[in-house]
Parts: structure tokens; sequence; C-alpha cells
């Protein structure tokens, strides 16, 4: 288990003929879990739209003209409905996410409810509501949160291409007060936004270089929103090559061996074929259900059908002895 990967490194594994590249992240995956278990998450948007912030990619920034339309935090009882529901599904992890900078006031508090509420159902909670505070992280861990999902989104040299309302050093600050609480981290990025492989490279140093390593490693494909720069913008609009997304999973794999590497935002427009080539590089969790924040993906029961043409099982939900374990 390695926490000084350079970007040099990182580079020469991308650079790997794709046999080679796939058998080392097969090793590495073996290693540390059963090759044909996938971990099973659902995410739900409990705060949609009206973010102040600038992300070029986020159909939910009050900067742009999309289809999103602001709403209202939901209720409580509609959250525990849909937790029920995915964990009716097969889902282990309930993920919620709020379209804020940072949570504020009463809405922090009754987000912190429906966090004890989903953990009350014996299943694994999540959020990701922007940044926190020293103080709100330990109220989220008092909660129950068990993981923490903020992305770094790229490399350090290109973030400055995709957001100025945040900087990358206070992404990290927030992940430093969750790890501080003791709670997990679900960190990854977004791959083609119109970023060099060395800049693939670098974020994944970025994530390596933790120590531990983020327990979930969400890799998401740019999905082109319309009405947000990245699907306006000529600085965007190539697209990445199928196998440079699917060598960015096995270097995640290689990396951080131990590590949930999770398919993400882009799953929906991706071949059976792909997705599969995707989980022999290494990747183990996906997102369950019929939509991410704002954008689709695979439906459940065609996921279902999936693993079962490949063999693959739902993980179950990990015990806090294994978790240790696997980042020992």
């Amino acid at each position: 288990m390695r926490h000084d990967w350079s970007v040099e490194e990182i580079e020469a594994l991308f650079a790997l003929p794709f046999n080679d590249l796939m058998f080392r992240a097969q090793q590495a995956h073996r290693a540390h879990f059963d090759a044909n278990e996938v971990q099973l998450s659902t995410l739900l948007s409990i705060k949609t739209g009206g973010c102040p912030e600038d992300c070029k990619y986020c159909p939910q920034s009050s900067r742009y003209n999309t289809d999103v339309e602001s709403e209202l935090l939901m209720k409580k009882e509609q959250v525990v409905a849909a937790a029920k529901a995915a964990k009716e599904k097969g889902a282990s992890r309930f993920c919620i996410g709020a379209a804020w900078r940072e949570p504020k006031g009463r809405a922090f508090e009754l987000v912190c409810d429906m966090i004890s509420e989903i953990k009350s159902m014996d299943m694994e909670a999540c959020a990701t509501l922007g940044m926190l505070s020293a103080e709100q992280a330990a109220r989220l861990k008092e909660a129950g949160l068990d993981y923490y999902n903020h992305n770094l989104d790229s490399a350090p040299e290109y973030y400055k291409e995709i957001i100025s309302t945040r900087t990358y050093e206070e992404r990290l600050d927030t992940l430093k007060h969750v790890r501080a609480e003791g709670m997990s981290i679900c960190c990854g990025g977004i791959v083609g936004m119109g970023e060099s492989r060395r800049h693939r490279a670098g974020l994944v140093a970025q994530l390596a270089r933790m120590s531990p390593h983020p327990e979930s490693v969400p890799i998401n494909m740019l999905v082109k929103v319309e009405g947000t720069p990245v699907a306006e913008d000529e600085q965007f609009a190539g697209t990445l090559d199928n196998f440079e997304f699917i060598r960015t999973i096995a270097v995640a794999r290689i990396t951080m061996p131990a590590s949930h590497v999770r398919l993400s935002a882009g799953r929906e427009t991706m071949s059976e074929e792909m997705q599969a080539l995707c989980f022999l590089a290494g990747a183990n969790s996906i997102f369950y259900g019929e939509k991410l924040l704002t954008t689709g993906n695979q439906d459940a029961e065609h996921d279902q059908q999936l693993f079962a043409r490949l063999g693959i099982r739902p993980m179950e939900k990990p015990t806090p002895s294994s978790r240790r374990m696997a980042n020992a």
C-alpha cells in the first residue's frame, strides 16, 4: 500500500499496453476483494438546484440556464421512504446530496436527522453537502454518517479551468475535517472535461497520496448537460476515448488497491461490454437506480440482468472491522 505515487509513475501506468495494465489491475483487485462482487449505492438529491458555485459541468448551478429548477429541501419522510425502497432493491449504502456551497442552520440539522433515520435501517449513510467546517463534520459523525463525498474534480493544475468559486485547498480542508472525525471518504473526480492524460494522472496522484486512501473513489465520465459551459464551450468539445476511461479505472485500482472504485456519472451511455471491461479493470462499486443527482442512470432491472450474465453478485454491507483490515 503506497502513498508516495508521483505523477510520472502514474503516467507510466497509463502508457502500459492495455492487456498488461488490465492484468496488473486484476492482481491488485483480487488481493483485496472478491473480483465478482460489486458494492451497490443509491443516490438521492434531497435539495436540487440553486447552487451559487460556478462548476462548469454542473446543471445545478444558478449561473447557468438549464432545465434543472431550484427545489426546497425534501421532507424527512420522503427521504426515509426512498432509503427503504433502495434497501429492498439491494442497496447497502444510501447517499444523499444537496446543492449547497456549504450547509447552514436548520437545514443542516434536518439533514442530520435524515442520516440518523437511514442508519436505523442498518444501511451505510453517505452525504455530499458541499464544504464543511470542523464543527459540522463532528455533528455529522454524531448523527451516524459513515461516508462523506467531496470530489477533487481534476488535477490541481486543471482545476482552475473548471471552477473559480471554491479553491482546491478548500476542498482538501473539508476532507481533513471529515478524516479528523474518523469518517470514511468518498473522493474522486470527473474525466472527459478537456483535460490531458497528465491531468488525469495528476488527479489519481492526489487521491493515491492521501493516507489512508479514500475508501470510495468515484470515477465520473463527463455528462454534458445543455446550458452548462462543458456543453457549449469549444474547450470541452472533445469526448474521451472509451479505452482511456477504462485505463483510468485500472490505474485507480492499482494505486488504491483497497478502495472501492466506483463507476459513477456517465454509466447510462456505456455499453454492457464497456461496463464489463470496467469491472475487469477493478471497478467494484456502482450507483444503483434510475437517477443520480440530476442525470440519468441505468435502471436497476438492467443492472441485475447484466450482473447475472457476468456472474457478479451484490456486495454485502461491510463490517467496521473488515473496513479497517482493508486499509491496514
